[in-house]
Protein backbone atom coordinates (compact mmCIF):
# COMPACT_ATOMS: atom_id res chain seq x y z
CA UNK A 1 0.00 0.00 0.00
CA UNK A 2 1.02 3.58 -0.12
CA UNK A 3 0.44 7.24 1.49
CA UNK A 4 -1.69 8.97 -0.88
CA UNK A 5 -1.31 12.46 -1.79
CA UNK A 6 -4.49 14.59 -1.84
CA UNK A 7 -5.53 18.08 -1.22
CA UNK A 8 -8.84 17.24 0.73
CA UNK A 9 -6.77 14.90 2.82
CA UNK A 10 -4.26 17.43 3.69
CA UNK A 11 -6.83 19.76 4.81
CA UNK A 12 -9.18 17.40 6.91
CA UNK A 13 -5.54 15.96 8.85
CA UNK A 14 -3.91 19.53 9.18
CA UNK A 15 -4.76 21.51 12.43
CA UNK A 16 -4.98 25.78 12.63
CA UNK A 17 -3.04 26.08 16.08
CA UNK A 18 -1.64 23.99 18.79
CA UNK A 19 -4.39 23.51 21.85
CA UNK A 20 -3.12 23.97 25.54
CA UNK A 21 -1.65 20.63 26.75
CA UNK A 22 -4.08 20.57 29.41
CA UNK A 23 -6.57 19.53 26.42
CA UNK A 24 -4.44 16.58 25.01
CA UNK A 25 -3.93 13.34 26.49
CA UNK A 26 -0.54 12.52 27.89
CA UNK A 27 0.75 10.10 24.70
CA UNK A 28 0.02 13.04 22.35
CA UNK A 29 3.09 14.79 24.11
CA UNK A 30 5.28 11.65 23.32
CA UNK A 31 8.78 12.47 21.85
CA UNK A 32 8.22 12.75 18.06
CA UNK A 33 4.72 12.44 17.69
CA UNK A 34 2.89 14.52 15.66
CA UNK A 35 1.27 17.97 16.96
CA UNK A 36 -0.95 18.72 13.76
CA UNK A 37 -0.94 15.70 12.09
CA UNK A 38 -3.72 12.69 13.79
CA UNK A 39 -2.10 9.60 14.18
CA UNK A 40 -3.30 6.13 16.06
CA UNK A 41 -2.48 5.30 19.76
CA UNK A 42 -0.20 3.23 18.54
CA UNK A 43 1.03 1.21 15.79
CA UNK A 44 0.95 1.89 11.49
CA UNK A 45 -1.30 4.09 9.99
CA UNK A 46 -1.35 5.20 6.02
CA UNK A 47 -3.84 6.66 3.95
CA UNK A 48 -6.96 8.57 5.10
CA UNK A 49 -10.15 6.63 3.80
CA UNK A 50 -14.02 8.50 4.13
CA UNK A 51 -13.56 11.47 5.68
CA UNK A 52 -17.49 12.41 5.89
CA UNK A 53 -19.04 14.82 8.07
CA UNK A 54 -22.34 13.56 10.13
CA UNK A 55 -24.38 15.10 12.80
CA UNK A 56 -21.84 17.16 13.62
CA UNK A 57 -18.67 15.20 13.31
CA UNK A 58 -15.65 14.90 10.88
CA UNK A 59 -14.89 11.36 10.38
CA UNK A 60 -11.73 10.43 9.44
CA UNK A 61 -11.05 6.52 8.22
CA UNK A 62 -7.72 5.62 7.50
CA UNK A 63 -5.27 2.20 6.62
CA UNK A 64 -4.33 0.84 9.78
CA UNK A 65 -2.46 -2.38 10.66
CA UNK A 66 -2.76 -2.29 14.96
CA UNK A 67 -0.39 -5.03 15.25
CA UNK A 68 2.63 -3.93 14.15
CA UNK A 69 4.74 -0.49 13.60
CA UNK A 70 5.05 -1.85 9.42
CA UNK A 71 2.24 -2.58 6.94
CA UNK A 72 0.34 -5.49 7.01
CA UNK A 73 -3.22 -6.92 7.13
CA UNK A 74 -5.19 -3.72 6.91
CA UNK A 75 -7.81 -2.41 8.78
CA UNK A 76 -9.88 0.61 8.58
CA UNK A 77 -9.32 2.20 11.64
CA UNK A 78 -11.35 5.35 13.11
CA UNK A 79 -11.37 8.57 14.61
CA UNK A 80 -14.17 11.75 15.01
CA UNK A 81 -13.16 15.18 15.85
CA UNK A 82 -16.15 18.08 16.02
CA UNK A 83 -13.17 20.73 15.23
CA UNK A 84 -10.44 18.91 13.13
CA UNK A 85 -8.08 19.87 15.98
CA UNK A 86 -8.72 17.51 18.73
CA UNK A 87 -9.61 13.83 17.63
CA UNK A 88 -11.28 10.84 19.48
CA UNK A 89 -10.46 7.20 19.17
CA UNK A 90 -13.01 5.01 18.21
CA UNK A 91 -12.68 1.40 17.80
CA UNK A 92 -11.43 -0.34 14.25
CA UNK A 93 -14.27 0.35 12.10
CA UNK A 94 -12.87 -2.86 9.73
CA UNK A 95 -11.40 -5.87 10.04
CA UNK A 96 -9.91 -8.26 7.60
CA UNK A 97 -11.84 -11.28 6.85
CA UNK A 98 -12.08 -14.25 4.43
CA UNK A 99 -12.38 -11.66 1.52
CA UNK A 100 -9.20 -10.18 2.07
CA UNK A 101 -7.21 -7.06 3.78
CA UNK A 102 -9.78 -3.67 3.95
CA UNK A 103 -8.14 -1.15 1.71
CA UNK A 104 -8.61 1.80 0.73
CA UNK A 105 -12.16 3.34 -0.23
CA UNK A 106 -14.56 6.37 0.69
CA UNK A 107 -17.85 6.68 3.36
CA UNK A 108 -21.26 8.48 1.94
CA UNK A 109 -24.23 9.31 4.16
CA UNK A 110 -27.27 7.60 2.39
CA UNK A 111 -29.85 10.17 2.76
CA UNK A 112 -32.20 8.74 0.46
CA UNK A 113 -31.53 5.03 2.01
CA UNK A 114 -31.18 4.25 -1.98
CA UNK A 115 -29.33 1.13 -0.09
CA UNK A 116 -32.47 -0.02 1.88
CA UNK A 117 -30.16 -0.44 4.29
CA UNK A 118 -31.55 2.15 7.15
CA UNK A 119 -34.66 4.13 6.80
CA UNK A 120 -34.64 7.60 5.40
CA UNK A 121 -35.71 8.85 9.39
CA UNK A 122 -32.37 6.93 10.04
CA UNK A 123 -29.65 7.07 6.64
CA UNK A 124 -27.22 5.02 6.86
CA UNK A 125 -23.76 5.50 6.77
CA UNK A 126 -22.11 3.46 3.84
CA UNK A 127 -17.99 2.56 3.43
CA UNK A 128 -17.02 1.70 0.45
CA UNK A 129 -13.96 -0.12 0.07
CA UNK A 130 -11.69 -2.52 -1.80
CA UNK A 131 -10.87 -6.33 -0.91
CA UNK A 132 -7.45 -7.38 -1.65
CA UNK A 133 -7.33 -11.02 -1.40
CA UNK A 134 -3.53 -11.84 -0.30
CA UNK A 135 -3.70 -15.57 -0.73
CA UNK A 136 -5.14 -14.78 -4.52
CA UNK A 137 -2.45 -12.41 -4.86
CA UNK A 138 0.55 -15.30 -3.64
CA UNK A 139 -0.98 -17.64 -5.71
CA UNK A 140 -0.70 -15.62 -8.89
CA UNK A 141 -4.26 -14.52 -9.17
CA UNK A 142 -4.94 -11.52 -11.37
CA UNK A 143 -8.69 -10.82 -9.57
CA UNK A 144 -7.65 -10.52 -6.12
CA UNK A 145 -9.20 -6.58 -5.65
CA UNK A 146 -13.02 -6.55 -5.33
CA UNK A 147 -15.00 -3.86 -4.42
CA UNK A 148 -17.30 -4.05 -0.82
CA UNK A 149 -19.41 -2.15 1.13
CA UNK A 150 -20.06 -1.73 4.69
CA UNK A 151 -22.78 0.58 6.69
CA UNK A 152 -23.45 1.81 10.08
CA UNK A 153 -26.93 2.76 11.90
CA UNK A 154 -25.20 4.45 15.03
CA UNK A 155 -23.09 7.21 13.55
CA UNK A 156 -20.35 5.00 12.71
CA UNK A 157 -19.94 3.31 16.24
CA UNK A 158 -20.22 0.10 14.54
CA UNK A 159 -20.09 -1.55 11.63
CA UNK A 160 -22.04 -4.36 9.52
CA UNK A 161 -20.69 -5.64 6.37
CA UNK A 162 -23.22 -6.49 3.43
CA UNK A 163 -23.89 -10.17 3.34
CA UNK A 164 -23.51 -10.01 -0.23
CA UNK A 165 -20.14 -8.45 -0.97
CA UNK A 166 -18.04 -8.15 -3.15
CA UNK A 167 -20.50 -5.55 -5.28
CA UNK A 168 -18.61 -4.73 -7.73
CA UNK A 169 -16.38 -7.97 -9.20
CA UNK A 170 -13.00 -8.05 -10.57
CA UNK A 171 -12.81 -8.45 -14.66
CA UNK A 172 -9.28 -9.36 -14.63
CA UNK A 173 -6.99 -6.16 -13.93
CA UNK A 174 -4.43 -6.57 -11.18
CA UNK A 175 -4.74 -3.13 -10.13
CA UNK A 176 -8.50 -2.13 -9.23
CA UNK A 177 -9.39 -0.24 -6.25
CA UNK A 178 -9.78 2.76 -4.00
CA UNK A 179 -13.22 3.75 -5.29
CA UNK A 180 -14.39 7.13 -4.24
CA UNK A 181 -18.04 7.55 -4.43
CA UNK A 182 -20.30 10.23 -4.40
CA UNK A 183 -24.24 11.23 -4.90
CA UNK A 184 -24.50 12.65 -8.44
CA UNK A 185 -28.15 14.66 -8.54
CA UNK A 186 -27.88 15.45 -12.61
CA UNK A 187 -27.83 11.45 -13.27
CA UNK A 188 -29.77 10.53 -9.97
CA UNK A 189 -27.18 7.59 -9.34
CA UNK A 190 -24.32 7.02 -7.44
CA UNK A 191 -21.04 7.59 -8.77
CA UNK A 192 -17.27 5.48 -8.50
CA UNK A 193 -14.31 6.75 -9.40
CA UNK A 194 -12.01 3.59 -9.76
CA UNK A 195 -7.86 3.67 -9.98
CA UNK A 196 -7.48 0.75 -12.65
CA UNK A 197 -3.82 0.16 -13.25
CA UNK A 198 -2.67 3.47 -15.20
CA UNK A 199 -6.06 4.87 -15.98
CA UNK A 200 -9.44 5.69 -13.88
CA UNK A 201 -13.11 3.96 -14.56
CA UNK A 202 -16.00 5.48 -13.75
CA UNK A 203 -19.06 3.27 -12.37
CA UNK A 204 -22.66 3.75 -12.05
CA UNK A 205 -25.24 2.49 -9.79
CA UNK A 206 -28.74 3.45 -8.01
CA UNK A 207 -28.72 1.70 -4.70
CA UNK A 208 -24.58 1.22 -3.95
CA UNK A 209 -25.32 -2.50 -4.50
CA UNK A 210 -25.83 -2.59 -8.19
CA UNK A 211 -22.74 -1.51 -10.33
CA UNK A 212 -22.50 -0.91 -14.60
CA UNK A 213 -19.48 0.92 -15.85
CA UNK A 214 -19.84 4.01 -17.21
CA UNK A 215 -16.49 5.20 -18.78
CA UNK A 216 -12.95 5.33 -19.09
CA UNK A 217 -10.49 8.19 -18.40
CA UNK A 218 -6.45 8.69 -18.83
CA UNK A 219 -5.35 5.86 -20.51
CA UNK A 220 -3.58 8.02 -23.12
CA UNK A 221 -3.68 11.29 -21.21
CA UNK A 222 -1.60 12.40 -17.94
CA UNK A 223 1.39 10.49 -16.80
CA UNK A 224 2.04 6.73 -16.72
CA UNK A 225 5.22 6.14 -14.83
CA UNK A 226 3.26 4.08 -12.58
CA UNK A 227 0.42 3.13 -11.32
CA UNK A 228 -2.55 5.55 -10.71
CA UNK A 229 -3.77 5.20 -7.08
CA UNK A 230 -6.46 6.85 -4.56
CA UNK A 231 -8.66 9.24 -7.01
CA UNK A 232 -10.70 11.89 -5.91
CA UNK A 233 -13.41 13.25 -8.63
CA UNK A 234 -15.53 17.12 -7.42
CA UNK A 235 -16.90 19.59 -9.39
CA UNK A 236 -16.03 23.24 -8.99
CA UNK A 237 -17.10 26.34 -10.46
CA UNK A 238 -15.20 28.99 -12.10
CA UNK A 239 -15.88 32.79 -12.35
CA UNK A 240 -18.27 32.45 -14.48
CA UNK A 241 -19.98 30.13 -13.15
CA UNK A 242 -18.83 27.48 -15.58
CA UNK A 243 -18.67 23.99 -14.03
CA UNK A 244 -15.49 21.95 -14.24
CA UNK A 245 -14.96 18.32 -12.97
CA UNK A 246 -11.64 18.06 -11.27
CA UNK A 247 -10.03 14.38 -10.36
CA UNK A 248 -6.97 13.86 -8.25
CA UNK A 249 -4.63 11.18 -9.18
CA UNK A 250 -2.03 9.68 -6.90
CA UNK A 251 0.74 7.87 -8.91
CA UNK A 252 3.01 5.29 -7.75
CA UNK A 253 5.97 5.08 -8.48
CA UNK A 254 6.77 7.80 -11.68
CA UNK A 255 5.06 11.16 -10.65
CA UNK A 256 6.19 14.84 -12.40
CA UNK A 257 8.23 15.50 -10.11
CA UNK A 258 10.25 12.76 -9.50
CA UNK A 259 8.95 11.72 -6.41
CA UNK A 260 7.05 8.17 -4.84
CA UNK A 261 3.88 9.97 -5.29
CA UNK A 262 2.46 12.89 -7.03
CA UNK A 263 -0.89 14.20 -7.67
CA UNK A 264 -2.04 14.21 -11.02
CA UNK A 265 -4.17 16.97 -11.53
CA UNK A 266 -6.66 17.01 -14.66
CA UNK A 267 -9.57 19.46 -15.29
CA UNK A 268 -12.61 18.52 -17.13
CA UNK A 269 -15.54 19.58 -18.33
CA UNK A 270 -18.08 16.60 -18.03
CA UNK A 271 -21.90 15.83 -17.89
CA UNK A 272 -22.96 12.60 -15.92
CA UNK A 273 -25.86 10.31 -17.84
CA UNK A 274 -26.78 7.37 -16.91
CA UNK A 275 -24.95 5.64 -19.40
CA UNK A 276 -21.36 7.59 -19.34
CA UNK A 277 -19.46 10.62 -18.90
CA UNK A 278 -18.82 12.24 -22.36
Amino acid sequence: MRTCLALLSSLLLLGACTPQKSERVATEYEAFRPQFHFTPKTAWMNDPNGLVFYEGEYHLFYQHYPDSTVWGPMHWGHAVSTDLIHWEHLPIALYPDSLGYIFSGSVVVDWKNTSGLGSVEQPPLVAIYTYHDAEGERAGKIDYQTQAIAYSLDKGRTWTKYNHNPVLANPGIIDFRDPKVAWNEVSNQWVMTLAVKDHIEFYGSPDLKKWNKLSKFGKSLGAHGGVWECPDLFPLKDEAGNTHWVLFVSINPGGPQGLGYNILLVVMMARFSHHRIP
